[in-house]
């Protein structure tokens, strides 16, 4: 998936410092967005138990049970500037994001974006995302 503002990349652990950095850096900022509230996800971890997480996600995704992206700056493909995860139960998607502090006017667009390509691109009969309008 690519937008002018973002590119979205299976997400894995050759992402570990840099989706470590974003996340650390905006943790007060992820737990006021919509869908994050109620798990307390992000809470401290090592770099390593971060490793370990990502390492869980591209497993998740190569076994086609949950779809997790990272959120690229396109600016520098290098720069983890927030994440997208989609799981479902068959017909319904269960779906989350985040971007950055530093980028939360990326949240609606990203928000929009991706409800937009389930619609377009995706089996699933219904999209569960908490609304960004």
């Amino acid at each position: 998936m690519e937008h002018d503002r973002f590119l979205l990349r299976p997400l894995g652990p050759d992402h570990n410092e840099s989706d470590y950095a974003a996340w650390t850096s905006s943790i007060d900022h992820i737990r006021r967005t919509p869908g994050f509230s109620w798990d307390g996800w992000p809470h401290p971890m090592s770099i390593e138990e971060n490793r370990a997480d990502l390492e869980m996600h591209r497993r998740h995704f190569h076994d086609r049970v949950g779809f997790t992206y990272t959120v690229l700056d396109p600016a520098d493909l290098a720069r983890v500037i927030g994440c997208v995860y989609i799981y479902g139960d068959g017909s319904t998607a269960y779906v989350r994001s985040w971007v950055i502090e530093e980028h939360a006017d990326l949240d609606r667009v990203l928000w929009g974006t991706v409800n937009d390509w389930l619609e377009a691109d995706w089996p699933f009969e219904s999209v569960a995302y908490a609304s960004r309008v």
